[in-house]
């Protein structure tokens, strides 16, 4: 890691109409707040345009204003670290490393007021359906399973052999969901039958996240990758599914996230991705150009990203918390940090 951090500016860049890159100097330094966590921050997401709910290694979900810093809830019931979490309306999912997940009420009880008992692994997607009736979630034990969020039954469990999975995102709209895996796969799953869909051409590496437009018309994944190799996030037309549309590279290690970025946050349709290498990069999603890139110096690898209000973007740390990014005042897609929490 040392190595490669020594090549990654420090400065926030970004990328003329010409393609050619420049520096637009050094951000001020962010504000810093208490840390949410005590240890690293391994997922991230959005609950409403001014809360973010988090887990770290500290076993903990906690759920904080991403603008004050303040912190609303937390919640314990993990007995290992927390690896996602996701929300629906006032509820807050988490998966852990002990083989479970919890659902918890943002203005209930402090326990979970619902427990989904299943995998023999360690828990690494967690998706809600568009109306918040079903939960489906998947594992290193090479099963997804779909779930009734009222009542905790397990509706169904399919197995794959060596469908390691890595994340799971729900189409918007939609009764599928996309599924990254350990297999160098992205699979499409129909959430009614609880059956693969469509599996896509397997990549070179491991696919480590996804994410789905808005529209549901695209998804985009990400790879593993080390010194230069792999790395990529590559762009899928849920529609035409032969080929993939694009790839995105630049990044010297695995590219641990992706999203498509809300309109008003950059200018042009856009998407953004977090790696290992400290770095979150911006990309024009039609033409694959890299618009800016951002070192957070002293993060460590970075682990997950989220999008709030259209106007902030988070970023969680293995070392130093959950980072607010925003764009610069001016209309380019360069970014800068402005707190951390």
């Amino acid at each position: 890691m040392g190595k490669l951090q020594s090549k990654i500016s420090s400065h926030t860049t970004k990328y003329r109409a010409t393609g050619s890159m420049e520096e637009t100097g050094p951000a001020r330094a962010p504000r810093r707040h208490d840390p949410v966590h005590t240890d690293g921050v391994t997922t991230v997401a959005a609950l409403t345009p001014d809360l973010c709910v988090s887990g770290g290694r500290d076993k903990s979900v906690a759920v904080c204003s991403w603008r004050s810093g303040a912190e609303l809830r937390r919640f314990l019931g993990h007995q290992r670290e927390v690896t996602k979490v996701t929300s629906a309306s006032n509820r807050v999912f988490s998966a852990s490393r002990d083989k479970t997940v919890m659902m918890w009420e943002l203005h209930g009880a402090p326990g979970p007021s619902q427990r989904f008992l299943g995998h023999d692994l360690v828990v690494t997607g967690l998706a809600v359906s568009p109306d918040a009736s079903w939960l489906c979630t998947g594992s290193r034990d090479n099963t997804v399973c779909k779930w009734d969020i009222e009542t905790g039954e397990c509706l169904g469990r399919a197995a794959i052999s060596r469908n390691l999975v890595t994340h799971l995102c729900w189409v918007p709209g939609e009764p599928y969901v996309v599924q990254t895996s350990e297999d160098k796969t992205v699979r499409v799953w129909d959430s009614r039958e609880l059956r693969v869909a469509h599996t896509f051409p397997a990549k070179g590496h491991i696919q480590t996240s996804c994410d789905v437009s808005q529209d549901g018309r695209l998804c985009l994944s990400t790879s593993s990758g080390c010194a230069g190799e792999g790395g990529e996030a590559t762009l899928w037309d849920l529609r035409q599914t032969r080929d993939c549309v694009r790839e995105y590279r630049g990044h010297l290690q695995t590219t641990t996230s992706c999203l498509f970025l809300p309109q008003g946050l950059v200018p042009t349709p856009s998407i953004a991705t977090s790696s290992y290498d400290s770095t979150v990069k911006v990309w024009e999603r039609d033409t694959g150009a890299c618009l800016a890139t951002l070192c957070l110096e002293g993060a460590g690898p970075l682990a997950s990203l989220a999008a709030c209000d259209g106007s902030a973007l988070l970023c969680a740390s293995l070392k130093a918390g959950i980072h607010v990014l925003r764009p610069r005042e001016r209309a380019d897609a360069a970014l800068e940090e402005v707190a951390v929490l």
